[in-house]
Order: C-alpha cells, then structure tokens, then sequence
C-alpha cells in the first residue's frame, strides 16, 4: 500500500462508529473530503495524507507518536498544527474559544505551506456543511453548537481566511471558502475575493535588495522602478491596508510614494512603487558618511512634517497606542511594571497627528533629491514617541544586543548610527540644549528598549539574552 492508502484504511477504522455532530453522517467521510480538498491544491501525498488523519489525535485514542511511527515526521507534524489544546476536566463549550485561540497561533506562527493547506481544506469542508445545516435551519443551527454565539464563529472562520490569505488566495478552495463564509455572515469579506484575479508576476531574483525590515524586502526592479516583496508575517488584509494608507497619506501632501498595486512574486506577493534613480537613506548614509549630519536634517524635516499632519475625520487612521500596548505585553514584564508601564502610556499627550510608526533612513529614500517615504503600514494617530522610540532603537538600542544587528540591518557602522541618531534628535528639537535632548532620549530609549525585550522573547531565550533582559528590565524601572 502506498502512504495515502495506508491512511485511509487507518483513519476509517479509527473513526469506526462515529458520526458527524449535524449531519449525523459518518465520520470517516470529513477527513476524505479534507484529502480531496487538498488534492486540488497539491499532490505531495504526505499533506493530503496528514488530511485523512487530521482528527485522529483529537477525536480518537490515536496519538501523534502513531502517527510519526506509522506515517513519518512529516505526516505528525502537520497533524500536530491542527490538533487542539485539551483541557481535561474542563467543559467543551466552556473552553472553545480557548482551544481556538491556541490553534490560531499555530496558523498564524507557520510558514509551511502544507500546514496552511490542511487548515483550509478542513475548514472548508466544515463550513461546507454549516453553511448547509445553516439554509435549512436558519439561526437555529448554533443551538447544536458548544459554542452558541454565531459572532464567535465569525470570528474563527475570518481569522483563519486571513492567516491562509496570503498564500493560497489563488486557489479554488480559498475562493469558495471566503464564498461560504459571507454566505453565513453576508460582508464579511470583499465579495471579490471569491472571484479569480490575475496578478502581475515579477521575478526578482537576481535584483538588488535596497532595504529589509521585520515584514519585508525591498528589491531594485528596473531603473524606475522597486518591489516590496512581504514575507509570511503579513496577511494580504495587511498589504491592502498599507497601499490604502499610503494613497491618504498622499492625499494629505505627504511625500509618500504610491504603489501601482500588488503583484505577484513567487509563492508570495509584494507592491510596485516607481522611483526613479532612487536610493535608500541608509544607502546614502553609507557611500558618504561624511554627510551623516545632513541626511540627519532631512530626515528630521520629514518626521517633523508627519508629525505637524492631521487626517481628515474620514480617514481611518488606527490609534498609535496600541502598538505601545502590544510593546508593553509582548515582554511580559511582572504584573507591577507591567501596570506603571500601561498607565505611563495612558498618560501620553493625546494627539490627533500622524505618526509612522515604523520610521528609519531603510524607509525613506531620495528620488530626484526629494525624499519619499514608504512602509506605511503602521501610519497611525499618536504621540510622536512612537517614531523617537523607533529610531532610538534602530540606531542605539539594538547596540544593547549586537551592534552587527545594526550594521546589517541599516548597513552602516553602529558607531555611525549613534552620530546619526544624535544629529536627527538635536535637529528635530532644533535645540542644542543638552537637558532638553536627554530628557527626549530616556523617554525614545524607555519605549525602545520596551520593544526589544518583547523581541528577544518572542523566541526561547539563552542565558546570554537573558542577562540583556534583566539588564534592560533595570533600565526601564529607573527611567520609568
């Protein structure tokens, strides 16, 4: 027998006996529609056979070690990423959002593709049946629910169209996963993304990486042209919105540039912007470091001309502080600093200006010797320490972990950074009144050094990244 064979014959004497909750039709017929599901998008036999056995662990006495033994580790693992959280003891309803807050992260922390393959083909063939169940018996469907509340589900099936999106939004299944949703919840999604789009494709290998950041590479296309191609922690929902706000902030007279729209780079996807002779600040900064304190200036002008910006009241601008909350819960300091850190934040002046938030000289760029910024995906409403936060932190703080960091990241010395940072934070005040620079750079550093103890513990920490934490954790308590 061949692997996807061998599943089959498993998986339906597993579920021998058991019925589907609405339907009352057996089992064993979910998990060969979630194969055939996959089928349509790929023929690696070990993902459409992790689709036979998806529910195995999860509603059987199978185990993921059988499953690894029988199958390989390929198989476990992507039967793993779909396998709820028990909670034993507990009630099933009482858990449910629990149990889909744990799996969500699973989806939304992977960048294997088969993983978000079985996660759609599973939810489609589930949404299959309750958009089914739900044409014959209206509202009445959630009452044969654990969880009652119809605005719950929404939730769930949206996350994961999103979480999925920018991957396989080419594919059928998709399509009608986003159709089957705003069947049951009408406008949840653009009705257009149930339909076929034709994108661009552009190649850019071989082109010259001109910027990186946490969400994304920029490339040289051609003479007039760059791409920002986005990687996996984006979901296309994020790029749309970004090529929105870079449209208001240009209506607004920003020197932002416009993107021509998304297209198609691989796998994956990324945004068209004409700039001629275009190069980065960083770039420049770089090839001609004796000018440090010049680039320095434009670089304050453009910050200062952000932060003087006031949206019209129907532009949806996001509010800047949630990004300083998240700051503050990502580095899961105790309850006490986590709450005088919380209420410091609240008490920022409330402002109703622009912000970046995501500013540094990889952002901006001299085209025709304007500057143009672009990334403008975190453009909000806010106080103007979230972009003093990020550039302290892009030009000093991340000296606090490496300075390599710093040098690989703008692609120039972190000695060069700091003149850099000094000369910005001095023309952007347009002070050299040394009170008045140190009172603005222990406000810029609290915050940064926030954020980089909540990215070092984004991952498992040694011991010599732990002795920066607690470092740095001692630094925020005396600036605080």
């Amino acid at each position: 027998m061949n692997l996807l064979e061998e599943a089959i014959i498993y998986s339906t004497v597993m579920h021998q006996g058991k019925v589907r909750k609405i339907t009352r039709s057996p089992y064993i017929l979910h998990p060969i529609e979630v194969a055939q599901i996959l089928s349509t998008m790929t023929d690696d036999m070990e993902i459409i056979a992790a689709g036979v056995l998806h529910d195995i662990v999860e509603d059987t006495d199978g185990t993921i070690r059988e499953i690894e033994k029988r199958f390989g580790d390929r198989v476990a693992l992507l039967v793993d990423s779909e396998t709820e959280k028990d909670y034993p003891g507990e009630d099933r309803a009482a858990t449910w959002r629990r149990r889909k807050e744990d799996s969500l992260q699973k989806l939304k922390s992977s960048t294997d593709e088969g993983v978000k393959m079985l996660w759609l083909a599973d939810k489609l063939s589930n949404i299959r049946s309750l958009a089914g169940a739900y044409g014959e018996m209206g509202d009445k469907l959630w009452d044969h629910l654990h969880q009652k509340d119809p605005a719950v589900h929404q939730w769930y099936y949206r996350s994961i169209a999103e979480y999925v999106e920018m991957k396989l939004n080419k594919t059928g299944a998709y399509k009608e996963y986003v159709d089957r949703i705003n069947y049951i919840w009408p406008g949840t999604f653009d009705s257009s993304k149930a339909k076929y789009k034709e994108y661009r494709e552009i190649d850019v290998s071989g082109c010259e990486r001109i910027g990186k950041g946490a969400k994304a590479e920029v490339f040289r296309y051609n003479d007039e042209m760059i791409v920002k191609v986005y990687n996996e922690k984006n979901t296309y929902t994020d790029i749309e919105r970004e090529i929105a706000l870079a449209r208001s902030s240009f209506v607004l007279g920003l020197p932002t540039a416009i993107s021509f729209g998304i297209v198609s780079v691989g796998k994956g996807y990324g945004a068209m912007f004409e700039l001629i002779e275009a190069k980065t600040v960083s770039e420049l900064i770089a090839k001609n470091p004796e000018h440090t304190d010049y680039y320095a200036g434009m670089m304050a002008e453009i910050t200062k001309q952000i932060h003087s910006t006031k949206p019209n009241a129907e532009m949806k601008f996001p509010k800047a502080s949630v990004y300083i909350d998240n700051w503050i819960k990502r580095a899961r300091f105790d309850q006490k600093l986590e709450e005088e850190l919380l209420q410091t934040a609240a008490a920022l002046p409330v402002s109703e200006y622009l912000v970046h938030g995501d500013l540094h000289t990889g952002n901006v760029f001299l085209s025709n010797n304007e500057p143009l910024f672009i990334d403008v995906d975190r453009m909000s409403v806010g106080d103007p320490i979230v972009d003093l936060s990020s550039m302290y932190l892009f030009y000093v703080g991340y000296a606090e972990l490496d300075p390599s960091i710093i040098e690989d990241f703008m692609g120039i010395s972190a000695q060069t950074a700091k003149e850099f940072y000094n000369s910005f934070i001095r023309q952007y005040l347009a002070t050299d009144d040394k009170s008045e620079i140190e009172k603005l750079d222990r406000k810029a550093a609290l915050w940064a050094f926030v954020r980089l103890i909540g990215q070092i513990k984004k991952k498992p920490v040694s011991d010599k990244e732990k002795a920066i934490v607690d470092r740095l954790t001692e630094k925020v308590k005396e600036i605080i």
